[in-house]
């Protein structure tokens, strides 16, 4: 079975999927990185000093998502819930430079924009630093949400919702994307958090990771293999997942397997990991849903937007922080020799 795609077919896929414009919904964040050094321990405590040297910010959550989408020339748009904040400010000015429509970026009283704090020195995380808010958004906020929602589909090949637990992907938000999306043919990819009971049932795809997938089927992960066809119970909790959601489509990532390709009435397929060497895995699982969906978007077969998107993951799991592909990037990962 097709294990890579041809340069071309990537390309061509590439420049298809600048015809479409994707709808990013959910949480959004800022990442806040300070750099540093250290050069001793404190005298206060057994922790490292770090010398500030640089600090930067980029999008997170959902809004990383958008940002992997822009970045490979898809047209983009997001839709949240933000505080009336300076950190609002910065992460709406990030995105407008990077050509993410922002403007479904709606500003909630009594609510913190979720900052990540990540201290990194020797290009090692020391230690994060969140600051947010977790509570659900209020119905009429949601409400707000919706219109705007409704909106932007009219134009929208494909939608994907990026729940990180911040309250802004309700059931009742969840239930009216996902009966729009049914009524309009639209694809609605979705990334969950199983702290957050949700019916997630009868979506085109569900992207959990594996730690995800296992609390999601309730199965314990006690098996360890080097090839995740081999781990049973890792192909039993796929098999719960495919009947108890009636997805499409589940893609479950591995970090250093790959991925595991699962559809209704077929043998999982495995992809492996093209990674050649993993310095972050911050976002990772933010760049397989956009670069999947985006593949899917330009007409490609579930088994080939599951390589494009592992292929996509290899190259931002090589950057520290969360990371975006470029065009180029992509293109010269399926040029190197497996």
């Amino acid at each position: 079975m097709m294990k890579t795609l041809s340069i071309k077919r990537v390309a061509q896929l590439l420049e298809i999927a600048r015809q479409s414009k994707v709808l990013v919904v959910g949480d959004v964040m800022l990442d806040q990185f300070i750099w540093g050094r250290v050069g001793r321990i404190s005298p206060e405590a057994p922790v490292p000093v770090v010398e500030f040297q640089r600090e930067s910010f980029m999008p997170g959550g959902a809004a990383n998502v958008a940002r992997n989408l822009s970045a490979l020339n898809v047209p983009t748009e997001i839709v949240g819930a933000v505080g009336p904040d300076d950190a609002a400010k910065n992460l709406m000015r990030l995105l407008a430079e990077e050509h993410v429509g922002c403007d479904g970026l709606l500003s909630s009283v009594g609510r913190t924009t979720s900052i990540k704090t990540r201290i990194i020195a020797h290009q090692q995380q020391v230690v994060r630093v969140d600051r947010e808010t977790e509570a659900d958004l209020d119905r009429r906020s949601t409400g707000r949400l919706l219109e705007v929602i409704e909106e932007k589909l009219e134009s929208c090949s494909a939608v994907i919702i990026g729940d990180y637990g911040k309250g802004v992907v309700t059931q009742g938000l969840l239930d009216q994307v996902r009966q729009w999306c049914r009524a309009r043919g639209v694809w609605l990819s979705f990334d969950p958090k199983p702290v957050h009971q949700l019916d997630l049932t009868g979506l085109s795809l569900v992207t959990p990771n594996r730690k995800e997938a296992f609390a999601l089927a309730g199965v314990l992960d006690n098996q360890s293999t080097s090839n995740p066809l081999d781990n049973s119970e890792l192909l039993r909790s796929s098999e719960i997942l495919l009947d108890k959601l009636r997805s499409a489509l589940l893609l479950i990532t591995l970090g250093d397997q790959g991925m595991l390709l699962c559809r209704q009435g077929q043998e999982p397929f495995h992809i492996p990991t093209v990674a050649q060497e993993v310095f972050d895995v911050s976002g990772a699982g933010d760049t397989v849903i956009a670069t999947f969906t985006l593949a899917v978007a330009a007409g490609a077969s579930p088994i080939e937007a599951a390589i494009f998107s592992n292929h996509a993951a290899g190259v931002v799991v090589g950057k520290i922080g969360t990371a975006k592909v470029s065009p180029d990037e992509l293109l010269a990962s399926f040029k190197r020799k497996p």
